[in-house]
């Protein structure tokens, strides 16, 4: 996919880890990257894989995810556009069993290790946003973790529309996610999340379609997600 220089340069600049470099910086950044679609499906890397590259999301959504020795999926994160993946193996800590595959279609940058390296050493604050990056992303894993391990189903459940809503712009309609995404994202069954939301409809917090959960009742949904 063809993009004009203004285009790529301002998504460049949109990224958190970049936000500190200079419009030169950016576009000297710009003629070392390239951009790239890919459909629904596309695996980026896998567990063994030792990645050689850094990927920047413009567009679409990618999976980071993890399969149980009993074939399992268990979701780590969503990530939406102005994300990046991959940058674990940069730091030398590889893959942590992680696949990381496109949910939908997908336009994104790719970085060389050799030129993300060559970044981090020459530009300090791009290393510091890169910590930070790494840092907000163990911070949302923990907080999961601790969601799995002290709030029940359902609080789960309503914790989980309210911060997709809130990702997709808070319009009150939850769109392009199955049962069977929700309960890979919760860590439990595909039936248990069926039975879960039908519970809701019937309380009238919620209206279910086909990929779509129209929120009828935040305030409830929030009380139901302190549970």
């Amino acid at each position: 996919m063809q993009q004009t220089y203004p285009e790529k340069i301002g998504y460049l600049s949109s990224i958190q880890v970049f936000r500190d470099l200079s419009p030169n910086e950016l576009a000297e950044m710009d003629r070392q990257i390239t951009m790239s679609t890919c459909h629904s499906g596309k695996i980026f890397y896998m567990p063994e894989d030792s990645g050689e590259v850094l990927f920047l999301l413009k567009k679409g959504r990618v999976q980071l995810y993890r399969i149980a020795p009993n074939g399992k999926k268990l979701v780590v994160a969503t990530l939406g556009a102005g994300s990046i993946f991959g940058e674990m193996s940069m730091v030398g800590q590889g893959m942590h069993n992680t696949f990381a595959e496109a949910v939908d279609e997908c336009i994104l940058c790719v970085m060389s290790r050799s030129d993300v390296e060559r970044l981090v050493r020459e530009k300090p604050n791009v290393a510091f946003r890169f910590v930070e990056a790494m840092g907000e992303r163990l911070s949302q894993l923990e907080t999961r973790l601790e969601d799995i391990a002290f709030k029940s189903i359902p609080a789960r459940l309503a914790s989980l529309l309210l911060q997709i809503d809130e990702e997709q712009g808070g319009s009150r309609v939850v769109t392009g996610y199955t049962h069977q995404d929700f309960s890979e994202m919760l860590g439990t069954y595909r039936e248990t999340v069926t039975q879960t939301l039908n519970d809701f409809k019937a309380d009238g917090v919620i209206e279910i379609g086909r990929k779509k959960v129209t929120l009828l009742d935040i305030p409830a949904l929030q009380e139901i997600s302190e549970l």
